[in-house]
């Protein structure tokens, strides 16, 4: 299924956390932390200011970003689980090395 978002929305694929600890200690489930990172997989025309004008969004297909932990909406397009997110929600991008 293709997915457009609307106004200032996009949708991002979460991307899995670290499974161990940095001094090696593997991390259960529950012990996992609710991810914050993500892959942006579409996003919408921006929204409408005040005078009518379209404000783009300053991330684009591909980018990878931090966000707020409980922003957003989760969904299951084809068994992939998304999160369509406002870009408010939208913390960060996260620079390339």
């Amino acid at each position: 299924m293709k997915l457009k978002p609307l106004g200032d929305r996009l949708i991002v694929q979460a991307l899995e956390e670290e499974e161990t600890t940095a001094s090696g200690i593997l991390l259960p489930d529950t012990a996992k932390e609710k991810p914050q990172r993500g892959k942006v997989i579409a996003v919408g025309d921006g929204k409408i200011d005040d005078s009518g004008k379209r404000v783009p969004i300053d991330v684009k297909d591909g980018d990878e970003v931090l966000y707020s932990k409980y922003g957003g909406t989760e969904i299951t397009v084809d068994g992939d689980e998304l999160l369509v997110l406002r870009e408010s929600d939208v913390l960060a991008k996260v620079a390339k090395k």
